[in-house]
């Protein structure tokens, strides 16, 4: 009998801009084979080549698969849209901008309090997809379905972790430190991956956090109930495994590595996930403000752009009295 391991990726979106949330991403498969052979494994109906997404879903890193253009929208919410409808009631794609970010999974989101106090969150009804025909996208999941099947692939757990602007300012205030916020955000997901899935024994590949090598004194300390064993730290690449204390079942490798999404598959797949959920509340956010302020262009919300449009939208921002900290980022 082939041996299964689980294998899982994290990543997230939206670090550095002035505008918008924070958003991350997680997938979770058990597969015969490892973490980078997934494309093949699942081919041709998966692919890292952007230019096959005819007749494939995309999954590489997001800055690969997304630029700002129809076909690059389509693309990408292909690829988040159609492997969370693997998980849902009759593999059925649909679902809205309210459940895809705040409910995905729900014990992931933000208390709803905190989402309730940015205007643009509150109209998410929308229905999803927003790019493509949803009848064609459902007929694309079924094959993804059966793909995964003939290659003894499952995907076990997927999902979105979106942090709103005064959340995260919440916690820059906090932690006084950009890096610490974002160790802080991931380790959630870090935890739900360690306590769901690491029975069976865990591969987890995170993208390096900015320029830190060294990660094994604060993964000691966030997971006390296990001891952490370094197994590699280098310039590319800090390896650790975790094993549960007492003689408990849980196991996890977690390694840090530069360009994490060229190497596994299901850290590629959190980075679309990611970058699906930041993009779609950015339509929230400038279409929200489009109503109240007609001709106001978008913005992506990344520092520059994010200044012009500050400056273009004064009139509606004066006119709302909206308190600053629910829309610029302090970090």
């Amino acid at each position: 009998m082939t041996k299964l391991r689980v294998h899982a990726g994290v990543d997230e979106a939206g670090l550095g801009p002035l505008l918008g949330p924070m958003t991350f991403g997680y997938s979770v498969f058990r597969a015969p084979c490892g973490a980078d052979e997934l494309w093949r494994a699942l081919a041709p109906t998966v692919s890292d080549d952007p230019q096959a997404d005819g007749k494939a879903f995309v999954v590489a890193d997001s800055k690969v698969v997304f630029k700002r253009t129809a076909r690059c929208h389509r693309r990408l919410e292909a690829t988040a849209l159609g492997f969370l409808a693997l998980k849902a009631p009759g593999r059925r794609p649909g679902t809205s901008a309210a459940r895809y970010l705040f409910e995905n999974p729900v014990e992931l989101s933000v208390e709803p309090a905190t989402v309730e106090l940015h205007p643009w969150y509150r109209s998410l009804s929308a229905p999803l997809p927003r790019h493509q025909d949803a009848g064609m996208l459902e007929l694309r999941v079924e094959g993804l379905h059966r793909a995964l099947g003939r290659a003894e692939v499952e995907l076990l757990d997927l999902g979105v972790r979106v942090v709103p602007e005064a959340e995260l300012n919440r916690s820059f205030a906090e932690t006084d430190n950009k890096a610490r916020t974002h160790w802080l955000q991931s380790r959630l997901l870090f935890r739900r991956i360690w306590q769901d899935h690491a029975r069976e024994g865990v591969e987890l590949w995170v993208d390096r956090h900015g320029g830190r090598m060294h990660y094994g004194s604060i993964l000691a300390v966030d997971f006390p109930e296990a001891s952490v064993e370094l197994v590699d730290e280098s310039s590319e690449l800090s390896r650790y495994r975790l094993t549960e204390r007492r003689g408990g079942p849980r196991r996890m490798e977690i390694a840090f590595a530069e360009r994490a999404e060229s190497r596994s598959l299901p850290v590629a797949l959190a980075s679309c996930l990611a970058k699906y959920a930041r993009e779609l509340a950015m339509e929230c956010f400038n279409s929200h403000w489009s109503r109240l302020e007609p001709g106001l262009a978008p913005t992506a919300g990344y520092t520059e752009d994010g200044r012009r449009w500050l400056a273009d939208a004064e009139r509606a921002l004066e006119r709302e009295k909206i308190d600053r900290s629910l829309l610029v980022r302090s970090r």
